[in-house]
């Protein structure tokens, strides 16, 4: 049964380029080139493991500071990519031109030179000599042609216009005008010092990035990535567009340790595109659900796309906050996905592969299922309160126990992995009809599962830094991919125990080597793009850019957020999603917050760069440029722009939910409790299906024009019910400013006032802008005032900022002398948004109605059905 449209020999070579080329380079040299290649590559993850690990300060060997490993980072980064990547499409790809060595080592000594003459350049700091200079300049534009090659035009273009910007300041039109700085002042803020291409963007790619990316690479070559996509198709295949459902949770699991949307549409789409097609998907829906699910991946902690690791920088937070305001809004998006597929396959009446699982009656189903959720339970329960109460009787040997408990319970897992067959890697092109049992599939990788829950574990409760988190879990990985054949094989009698261990150290090497190639194109973007963000803070650019959006926007929020949103996606275009991530956090995150003041909308830091983040990576998706959508159509045969549009179809979802978070900060479980953090995802998680419901124009029955609006009204009352109630009842009083100290004084503790003032920013030009102003504790107004550390003066009405204690709350918030309050809002008693959504559920509760009428006044033949 071979009904599905293959790509032909051609395009197979020119899908494996493109992901080559986006992700470990198109070049594969043979002979002495090829050895060295690959084993520069491993050395680069061996470094990276030492700088990672304790070792350094135990032996005192090999220890470096920020600025040298980002240096020597860079440097491995920048010699791979002229080894790795051809100039061009029709240069050689199985040997290395003598002109690309000559361009390494070129700029590896340029990378390099910050290590090499660290202590020179620690003598003069901000006075640059002509050497600095032309190592500088010669740096930039190797750093240049390393980006154009490893990531394409689209970066290497911005990062060019951008140091162009800050030479030619003076020349350039209207409010685009700056005092310009000149070629030493350039080279010595982008490249002799760690504001521009050795900032903190390249020091996340030193310091965390590249653990997670290696750590994925040893799952991949470990047999992970083969039984994610097993396992996902084992559970889900046999249900109603069971194909695409798997392609969703295999991407989802994928993305999880992937650090590229296209890397992660091929990955998976080759083999889940052809199951999806097979079953009535169009080619181009099934490479539509592949790339939705994909880019989705991108959005998914704990790496998302290492874009996590910047936030923690940028942002100010810990790893674990950007984590927990992270999951929510990137879980219900997947859940809404899922249902897209099921509301597809309902509209299409498809039809599921068949199951090989022996037929169970359903409460056995449930049965089975709760026991594991239970069992599961129990077991985290057991270690987390086991462990809490192992550590202050062990003390110091609490690790070793640990390690001996874990290595335990890996071999328990190994023989009972050697119970079952192993899991082959199938050929996407063979007619697969029957889907593998769920149980021997799942039961055959768990062990694959415990450097996950190591990781998960150092991070989330041992509260280690991201980097030495990914180290530990990366080194179980290591010992699991050396051991896992030898110990199988001994489990199942036939041991070979040297070929195996032989096979275990080979896989080992073919993972760090795939870790650093897959690390080149992010190492290159992140300091391409740090030249972005040194641009940015040497010509302030970043409030030219908030000048021309409220200009254009008249002032207008929405107005505001749709065309920071519309730049983001601009921006984002053909860039990989680290580099994606640092450009619009650069330039269109302070235009948020900026304007966002000014206009009342005020909002936490991390609520304003996922929303940047989310639509810059929306670009992978939006043609003409949407280049994970170019990679799904090239396997599945299909139309890429109609492919593309598809999938910018299926990604409404995605793309609604910023507008709904910047404004309902729940959704990213901020201030909430546990209980509210379980009401607020159970909602949004049912909200999240009627806004999908809505977008397809299918739920129960095909819905009707005015059905599918009221469902558009009930997710948004469901996502925002603070729309509605504000329009009830106003949230906020206004009180004269004359009297913002008793105001201060009579509201309760842990509300805010919201204050506007007029003065002047930074750089002496007048400005309106909003403060949220955090009740301090006091029991007087008086007390609160003096704990604001702020003084009024008071004119009939009237009242100006007098003094600002240095270094006080008051100082934080953005206060400051000779500010004049123009306006006080203290918030009132009302009733609780959540009242809203009562409302809102008798409203879907009439549209079922309506349609489970319908459906069941359809004939037999044609009614729809409803069961997965």
């Amino acid at each position: 049964m071979r009904d599905d449209k293959q790509p032909s020999a051609a395009s197979e070579q020119d899908l494996e380029d493109m992901v080559a080329s986006s992700d470990s380079g198109a070049r594969k040299p043979v002979g002495v080139p090829g050895t060295l290649l690959v084993s520069i590559a491993a050395i680069w993850s061996l470094f990276q493991l030492w700088i990672a690990s304790p070792l350094p300060y135990l032996f005192r060997f090999g220890v470096f500071s920020a600025t040298e490993a980002r240096s020597i980072h860079l440097a491995f980064a920048l010699f791979l990519a002229f080894m790795a990547y051809p100039a061009l499409k029709r240069s050689p790809r199985d040997r290395i031109p003598l002109q690309d060595w000559a361009f390494a080592a070129v700029a590896t000594f340029c990378g390099a030179y910050l290590f090499l003459f660290y202590s020179d350049l620690a003598q003069r700091p901000g006075r640059p000599i002509t050497q600095d200079i032309v190592i500088g300049v010669v740096g930039i534009i190797m750093l240049l042609e390393a980006t154009r090659r490893a990531l394409g035009p689209p970066l290497m273009v911005v990062a060019a216009v951008f140091i162009a910007y800050s030479l030619f300041g003076p020349y350039m039109p209207g409010i685009l005008a700056h005092r310009g700085v000149s070629l030493g002042g350039l080279i010595n803020h982008q490249w002799l010092g760690t504001q521009g291409v050795f900032g903190i963007a390249l020091g996340v790619s030193t310091s965390f990035v590249f653990l997670f990316v290696l750590f994925g690479a040893l799952l991949d070559k470990a047999g992970a990535g083969n039984y994610f996509i097993k396992v996902a198709f084992s559970m889900l295949g046999h249900f109603k567009g069971g194909p695409a459902k798997a392609a969703v949770v295999a991407s989802g699991l994928t993305g999880l340790i992937s650090g590229s949307s296209i890397a992660n549409t091929v990955t998976t789409g080759t083999f889940t595109i052809p199951m999806m097609k097979r079953v009535g998907f169009s080619a181009e829906k099934a490479g539509a659900v592949e790339v939705a699910s994909s880019v989705n991946g991108q959005i998914m902690p704990p790496v998302m796309g290492a874009a996590a690791f910047l936030m923690v920088e940028y942002v100010g937070i810990s790893y674990v906050e950007v984590i927990k305001h992270a999951f929510l809004p990137a879980i219900i998006s997947y859940i809404a996905l899922i249902y897209i597929v099921h509301l597809e396959a309902l509209k299409a009446d498809m039809k599921g592969l068949p199951s090989s699982n022996p037929a169970r009656p359903l409460l056995n189903k449930i049965l089975g299922f709760l026991t594991g959720l239970i069992l599961l339970m129990a077991l985290s329960f057991a270690v987390y309160y086991g462990l809490g109460w192992l550590k202050p009787v062990l003390g110091d040997a609490t690790p070793w126990v640990v390690s001996i408990g874990l290595t335990v319970v890996y071999i328990g897992l190994l023989k009972v992995s050697s119970n079952y067959p192993e899991l082959e890697l199938d050929d996407p092109k063979s007619a697969v009809l029957i889907l593998p049992q769920t149980r021997p599939t799942v039961m055959v990788g768990l062990h694959y599962i415990l450097p996950v829950i190591v990781l998960v574990w150092c991070l989330m409760v041992e509260r280690m830094s991201p980097g030495l988190s990914a180290f530990w879990a990366t080194m179980f990985m290591i010992f699991i991919m050396v051991t896992q054949r030898p110990v199988i094989a001994f489990f199942r009698g036939h041991s070979k125990f040297a070929a195996d261990v032989k096979e275990g150290f080979k896989d080992l090497w073919d993972g760090l080597v795939a870790g650093a190639r897959n690390m080149i194109g992010i190492g290159i973007a992140t300091a391409a793009a740090g030249i972005i963000v040194g641009a940015v803070s040497q010509t302030g650019v970043g409030l030219v850019l908030a000048d021309v959006v409220e200009i254009l926007s008249g002032g207008n929020l929405m107005m505001i957020l749709l065309l920071t949103a519309l730049l983001s996606l601009i921006l984002g275009m053909g860039l990989p999603t680290t580099a994606n991530y640092i450009v619009v956090s650069a330039l269109m995150a302070p235009v948020i917050v900026v304007l966002g003041q000014q206009n009342g909308l005020i909002v936490p830091l991390i609520a304003v760069h996922l929303f940047v983040f989310y639509f810059g990576i929306m670009a992978d998706v939006t043609p003409p440029v949407g280049l994970a959508s170019f990679a799904a159509a090239a396997v599945s045969g299909g139309d890429p722009l109609r492919t593309g549009f598809q999938a910018f179809y299926y990604s409404l979802r995605t793309a609604a939910l910023p507008f709904l978070f910047i404004f309902n900060t729940d959704l990213l479980l901020i201030n909430v409790t546990v209980m509210q953090g379980i009401v607020v995802f159970i909602v949004a998680t049912v909200a999240m299906l009627i806004f999908a419901a809505g977008t397809q124009g299918f739920m129960l029955v095909r819905s009707r024009w005015y059905e599918s609006l009221l469902l558009l009204l009930v997710a948004f009352a469901l996502f925002r019910p603070g729309f509605w109630m504000d329009r009830i009842h106003d949230p906020y009083e206004s009180v004269p400013p004359a009297q913002f100290a008793e105001a201060l004084g009579s509201v309760e503790d842990g509300s805010n006032l919201r204050v506007r003032i007029a003065g002047e920013n930074d750089y002496g030009d007048p400005m309106t802008t909003y403060i949220l102003v955090p009740v301090p504790r006091g029991d007087t107004a008086e007390e609160r005032m003096e704990a604001l550390g702020m003084e009024l003066w008071v004119d009939g009405d009237e009242a100006t900022v007098d003094f600002v204690e240095f270094g006080s709350q008051a100082a934080d918030l953005g206060f400051d002398f000779d500010q004049e309050i123009l306006e006080v809002l203290a918030p009132v008693d009302r009733w609780t948004k959540e009242w809203i959504w009562i409302p809102a559920f008798l409203v879907f509760a009439f549209v079922v109605l309506m349609q489970r009428r319908r459906r069941n006044n359809l004939p037999s033949d044609g009614a729809a059905v409803t069961s997965a």
